[in-house]
C-alpha cells in the first residue's frame, strides 16, 4: 500500500478517540487522557456511544457526528464492534485509523475471521489506512501527539522506533524519558492488517525529522517489500534491528547439508546484511544503539581512542573492541608529545590514555583535547571511575564542552552509582551518549561502525562478469520441466538429473552412470576407465558415506563387482527402509591440493531462496564454515561470501599450496544463483563437494529436492 495517507497518522490536525472513557483505568480513558493532556496543538474529540461528556469534554455518540473531518481515529472499542466502527470511519472521510483493540488473529481462529471482516470493510474506502489492530498506538513527540495508551512523552529527537511489541515500546519510552533521549516517533505496529513494516520504513525514509530507525521484529511477512524498503532507507540513514525468536525450531528436519547448516536465524542474518540493516542481539544493545543514534551521527571511521582514569576499564574497553574487530587508534608522535607535556610522567604513554586515578578535570581536558585533535582518531571514549579525588560532574562538563572542530564521535562511560549520578545527568543534558560500562559503549560504537561499513558496500559497483549460457535459459527450463513432469512432490531428483541440470547452466560436473547389477557395474567401469567411484543410488539417502554408500578408487573389475555386493549389503543393513535403485559409477577425480566446497540453496518460508557456500566434503557439518546470501548474486556478493569463510586462505594459497581460480569459483556461484532463481520448484539443492583447484572446478556430487510451491 505504500506511504499513502500515513501523514494522517504522524501529522494529523484533527484526532478522535472512539471508545474514549471516563474511567481513567481503562484503555479508552487512558488514551483520551494522554491525547488531551499531551499538549497536542490540533483538534481532539472524544467519541462514546453512551456518554455525553468524557473527562469534562463534550463527547459524540458517533464519528459521523464529529463537526470536523477527522484525519486520525484511534479505536479502542471491543473487538466485535470494530468492523462497524471502521465502516463508519470510512463513510465519515477519516483518512487513518489506529485500532488499539485486541482479540483478532493473535487470539484464535474466530479472531482471524473477525480481522478479515475488518480488512474487507476497510477495503471499501480507497483512502483509509489502518494501523494495528492489537497495538499500543503511536507517539509523535515533535507535535506532542500521544495516540497511545502508553504513559509519557519523550523529547523530540531524530530516531524512530518501530516495534512489533507494545510492551517493549513502553519500556523504551520509560527509559527514553529518564535518559532524556529524543525520538521522532514511537510506533507499535500490531497485527499490520494494512500498514506494513515496509510502509512504515518507506515513510520514515522520507521523513525529514527521522535520521535513523530502530526495529523490533518478531516475524515478517511480505519479506521482499520489507527488504526493498530497508535497503532504500539504509543507503542514507542508519537502521538497527533486534530480531526476537532466534532459536525457534525449524518446521521440518533438514534433508540436506544445506538444510542442516542454513538455520532460520542465520537466514535473517543474511537478509539483514544484504540490505544494510545492523543487527543487535540484546535489548540492552538496542537501548545503547538508540542512545548513540539519538545523540550523534555514525562515526566517520572505526579508530577509537580511550581516555580513562583507571587502567582496568581501559583494558576492558580494549578487549571488547578487539573482540568486535574494532581498531584501537594509533596516536601520532605529535599527540604523544603533547600528552607528555600535560600529563604526569607515569601516564600510560599509549592508547588507552590512562590519566591516572588522581586525574583532575584539567588533566582530563588536556588529554581529551590532544586526542580529539589527532587525525588518526575517529572517535573517543572517555571513561571515569569514582575515586576519592575524582570530580565526576566537573569532568562531565569538561567532556561536554571539549573542543571538537571535526565533530568526532564522543562517548562516555561514567562507572558507578550515586557518586557519578550528577555527572551522568550533565552528559545526558549535553547530548553525550553515556553508558554504565566501557563494554556497553564500545559495543554500541561498533554496531554503528558496522552499519557505516555496510552502507559503503551498498554503494559499491560490482565488477562485470560475462556469463555465456550453453543455450537460452527458457529452453533449458522447458526441456527439464518435461523431464521432471512425473517427479513426485517432495522427492529427490536422481544424481544424474541433478547434475544434468547443473551442466545445462554451465557448471562442470562428473556425470554418473547408473547400474543395477555387479556385471553392469563392471562393464560401465571398463567403459569410462579406471579408477572409478561407486555410489548408492537412492532417493531416500542424503548422507551416503554414513551408510557405506560411497566407495572410492576402484581400480579393476574384480573390485567393482565386490564393491557392488558390499555396498548393497551395508545400505540394506543400515537403512532397511530406503528404496535402492542400484548404484552409479563415475571417474575417480582426485586433487591433493584442491579445496572441497559446499554450494547449496534452501527455500526459506519467509525470504524465499537462500544461497550457501562453505567448507564441503565430509567436514561440512563438522566445520560449520559457511556464508549465506540472498539471490541474485553479482561479483561483489559472491566474492564477499568466499572472503568470509575460514577456508578463504586456502582458496588464495596457503603455506606453499597454490591458490584456486577464485574468479572461476565466483562465476560458478553466479551461475548457481541464476539456476536457483529460475527454479523455485527446487526447495533444497546441494553440490557437495565442489572440487576446486588452481586449474579445475567440478561438481562431484549433487542432490536436489523437487517441491513445487508458491514462492514466499
Amino acid at each position: 500500500m505504500g506511504v499513502r495517507n500515513l501523514d494522517a497518522v504522524f501529522r494529523p490536525t484533527c484526532v478522535a478517540v472512539i471508545g474514549a472513557s471516563n474511567s481513567v483505568d481503562s484503555v479508552g480513558g487512558t488514551l483520551w487522557k494522554n491525547l488531551a493532556t499531551s499538549g497536542f496543538a490540533g483538534e481532539a474529540f472524544p467519541v462514546n456511544l453512551k456518554c455525553g461528556c468524557v473527562q469534562g469534554v463534550p463527547a459524540f455518540a458517533s464519528i459521523k457526528q464529529v463537526p470536523r473531518v477527522v484525519d486520525l481515529a484511534v479505536v479502542c472499542v471491543p473487538a466485535p464492534v470494530v468492523p462497524v466502527v471502521v465502516r463508519e470511519c470510512g463513510e465519515a472521510g477519516v483518512r487513518a485509523v489506529i485500532i488499539i483493540s485486541a482479540g483478532f488473529r493473535e487470539a484464535d481462529a474466530a479472531g482471524r475471521e473477525l480481522e478479515a471482516v475488518v480488512q474487507k470493510e476497510a477495503a471499501r474506502f480507497n483512502n483509509l489506512r489502518i494501523v494495528g489492530p492489537n497495538c499500543l498506538g503511536v507517539i509523535v513527540p515533535e507535535i506532542k501527539l500521544s495516540a497511545s495508551f502508553a504513559v509519557g512523552m519523550p523529547k523530540p529527537g531524530r530516531v524512530a522506533l518501530l516495534s512489533q511489541s507494545g510492551a517493549l515500546c513502553t519500556a523504551i519510552l520509560d527509559w527514553a524519558i529518564e535518559q532524556q533521549i529524543g525520538f521522532s516517533a514511537f510506533v507499535s505496529a500490531g497485527n499490520m492488517l494494512d500498514v506494513s513494516m515496509a510502509d512504515f520504513i518507506e515513510y520514515f525514509a522520507n521523513d525529514p525529522q527521522t535520521e535513523s530507525l530502530i526495529l523490533y521484529i518478531e516475524s515478517l511477512s511480505h519479506a521482499q517489500e520489507f527488504l526493498t524498503a530497508a535497503q532504500a532507507f539504509a543507503r542514507h540513514k542508519p537502521i538497527v534491528a533486534y530480531k526476537a525468536g532466534r532459536f525457534a525450531e525449524s518446521a521440518q528436519a533438514a534433508a540436506s547439508h544445506t538444510g542442516a547448516l542454513a538455520g532460520v536465524d542465520a537466514v535473517y542474518d543474511a537478509a539483514f546484511r544484504r540490505v544494510g540493516i545492523e543487527r543487535v542481539f540484546s535489548v540492552d544493545d538496542m537501548f545503547d544503539c538508540a542512545e548513540l543514534l539519538a545523540r550523534q551521527k555514525p562515526p566517520r571511521g572505526p579508530r577509537l581512542a580511550i581516555v580513562t582514569n583507571a587502567g582496568g576499564p581501559g583494558v576492558m574497553a580494549t578487549d571488547v573492541l578487539m573482540e568486535q574487530r574494532g581498531h584501537l587508534a594509533k596516536l601520532s608522535a605529535a599527540t604523544l608529545a603533547r600528552l607528555n607535556q600535560s600529563l604526569p610522567p607515569h601516564w600510560s604513554h599509549n592508547n588507552p590514555v590512562d590519566v591516572l586515578g588522581d586525574a583532575t578535570p584539567e588533566r582530563y581536558s588536556a588529554a581529551l583535547d590532544a586526542v580529539l585533535a589527532d587525525d588518526g582518531v575517529d572517535a573517543v571514549l572517555v571513561v571515569l571511575t569514582p575515586q576519592a579525588m575524582t570530580e565526576p560532574a566537573r569532568i562531565a562538563r569538561i567532556v561536554a564542552s571539549a573542543a571538537n572542530p571535526h565533530q568526532k564521535q564522543l562517548l562516555a562511560a561514567w562507572m558507578g552509582g550515586g557518586m557519578v549520578r550528577e555527572g551522568r545527568q550533565v552528559l545526558h543534558e549535553s547530548a553525550i551518549p553515556t553508558y554504565a560500562s566501557p563494554e556497553q559503549a564500545v559495543r554500541a560504537f561498533m554496531h554503528l561502525v558496522s552499519f557505516a561499513e555496510r552502507r559503503e558496500r551498498l554503494q559499491e559497483v560490482p565488477r562485470d562478469v560475462q556469463i555465456a549460457w550453453p543455450r537460452e535459459r527458457s529452453a533449458i527450463r522447458q526441456e527439464f520441466l518435461s523431464c521432471f513432469a512425473n517427479q513426485p512432490p517432495t522427492s529427490f531428483l536422481s544424481e544424474e538429473d541433478s547434475k544434468s541440470l547443473l551442466a545445462a547452466y554451465g557448471i562442470p560436473v562428473s556425470q554418473p552412470i547408473a547400474a543395477t547389477s555387479a556385471d553392469e557395474s563392471a562393464s560401465i567401469a571398463c567403459r569410462i576407465g579406471f579408477p572409478v567411484v561407486m555410489k548408492i543410488r537412492s532417493p531416500d539417502i542424503t548422507h551416503k558415506t554414513d551408510v557405506g554408500g560411497v566407495i572410492l578408487n576402484l581400480t579393476n573389475e574384480v573390485e567393482v563387482r565386490a564393491a557392488f555386493e558390499q555396498m548393497l549389503a551395508s545400505v540394506k543393513l543400515k537403512r532397511p527402509d530406503a528404496m535402492i535403485d542400484g548404484v552409479t559409477l563415475q571417474p575417480m577425480i582426485t586433487a591433493a591440493r584442491g579445496v572441497e566446497l559446499l554450494v547449496g540453496a534452501k527455500r526459506d518460508p519467509v525470504f524465499g531462496s537462500v544461497l550457501l557456500v562453505g567448507a564441503g566434503g565430509v567436514m561440512a557439518e563438522l566445520l560449520q564454515d559457511r556464508a549465506l546470501e540472498l539471490p541474485p548474486l553479482d561479483e561483489l556478493f559472491a566474492r564477499r561470501m568466499l572472503e568470509s569463510l575460514r577456508v578463504w586462505p586456502l582458496l588464495q594459497g596457503y603455506r606453499g599450496r597454490p591458490g584456486v581460480d577464485v574468479d572461476r569459483v565466483i562465476e560458478v556461484l553466479i551461475r548457481f544463483s541464476t539456476l536457483v532463481t529460475d527454479w523455485p520448484e527446487l526447495s533444497e539443492i546441494d553440490i557437495n563437494p565442489l572440487l576446486v583447484t588452481a586449474d579445475r572446478l567440478i561438481a562431484l556430487d549433487s542432490r536436489m529436492r523437487w517441491q513445487p510451491s508458491v514462492e514466499p
